[in-house]
């Protein structure tokens, strides 16, 4: 390793090779039995001691150096149910799985990691490096805790870290507070009286009090939270009708919430439940909500992320780090790790001379100049918060 913790030229090919292989065998949520066995054999092979079957198909590789505290480094492992369109030679090979959100680099950038901190001596402490699985929408965060991921392997803080398309490569960012936003989930389901399309009259239109619905639910945010408090609200999906003829007695509204704050995702968990009913009763019709909670918000904690920042500057391939993005509005499970253990999550860009796609783009590709920054800002962390 040198000074400013470059990784050596064969690691880094071992790198790029691990991500085209595990791009070329995506697998779903809770699934990843084929990027387990690549992660507990690379693990093993660098003396790792290896735990396997958190969250189902989660790994958890274990290295102590003598006395010291103890931090865990994650990984998510999970692919989409995108049908693929890059056209590259390592494209995947199953239909309708892709990794179009990077993690097919996130685990080589902590694989690369693993190999140099085996031979690293400048740390004294235990590293506990935690591949999850079904981070997209499944909760493998969640079902990693619940088994007793921070029972079985106590760590002082843990980390996350996600390639970020749209910002320059060489670009790390982190912020204290809230990063990424809850993700919640709703259901409407409107009961009205069905009828012949040529005499409305005779039933109660369904598809009029889902349009209102649709309509006032943009009021929320709108007009019903303070503009000081982001969130977002956005129908999905509407079912309802079969045939042209025909006015459905029965149609379906499907959607998302995100927020940042709790009290927030509460109050409009209320408001969408309060105008789906009183618009359906004043056309006579009956609306029933269905709200599911999902991730949470993820939250930094405020004095680690200092921590992150410095790290990440002793890595001269590092030549922007900003703390003035705001939070993303989409979600991340590792939310269920921070709510569990402190520590932070960040971004590291990903675009390289020409924007790349953005995450969960049918073209969207894993930049692999992004691994050697990576691995070395995992290094660098441990090295930060484990020095002898």
């Amino acid at each position: 390793m040198t000074p400013d913790l470059a990784l050596d030229a064969d690691l880094v090919g071992r790198m790029v090779a691990w991500r085209h292989d595990l791009h070329a065998h995506p697998e779903l949520a809770f699934r990843e039995t084929r990027t387990a066995d690549l992660v507990a054999r690379e693990l093993a092979a660098s003396g790792y001691a290896v735990h396997r079957g958190l969250g189902g198909t989660g790994v958890v590789g274990t290295l102590t150096r003598g006395d010291g505290p103890a931090i865990g480094l994650r990984a998510d492992m999970d692919a989409l149910p995108i049908v693929e369109e890059t056209g590259l030679a390592y494209a995947s090979r199953h239909p309708g799985v892709a990794h179009s959100c990077g993690h097919d680099g996130h685990v080589a950038m902590l694989l690369g990691a693993a190999q140099a901190l085996s031979v690293e001596p400048g740390f004294a402490g235990t590293v506990h490096l935690i591949f999850q699985p079904a981070e997209e929408c499944d909760g493998g965060g969640r079902a990693m805790v619940e088994d007793g991921l921070f029972r079985l392997f106590p760590c002082d803080s843990v980390w996350g870290l996600h390639n970020w398309p749209g910002l320059p490569l060489g670009t790390f960012a982190t912020r204290p507070g809230a990063i990424m936003a809850s993700l919640d989930t709703f259901e409407i389901r409107v009961a009205g009286s069905g009828t012949h399309a040529a005499m409305p009259e005779r039933g109660i239109d369904t598809l009029v009090v889902v349009s209102e619905i649709v309509l006032a639910l943009q009021t929320i945010v709108s007009r019903r939270i303070s503009p000081h408090d982001p969130a977002v609200v956005s129908v999905t999906q509407i079912h309802g009708g079969d045939a042209y003829n025909v006015i459905p007695s029965t149609a379906v509204i499907r959607g998302t919430v995100r927020c940042l704050d709790d009290a927030v995702r509460a109050r409009i968990a209320a408001l969408l439940g309060e105008i789906a009913q009183g618009t359906a009763t004043t056309h006579g019709a009956q609306a029933e909500v269905d709200y599911r909670y999902g991730y949470p918000a993820t939250l930094n904690a405020g004095d680690s992320v200092p921590l992150a920042f410095a790290a990440a500057r002793q890595l001269r391939a590092i030549t922007a780090t900003r703390d003035d993005l705001p939070p993303s509005m989409a979600s991340e499970d590792f939310a269920y790790m921070l709510r569990a253990c402190p520590g932070a999550y960040a971004w590291l860009g990903a675009d390289g001379a020409a924007p790349g796609k953005p995450l969960h783009h049918p073209g969207y590709d894993f930049n692999d100049a992004v691994l050697p920054l990576g691995a070395g800002y995992w290094v660098s962390l441990v090295r930060t918060l484990l020095a002898r």
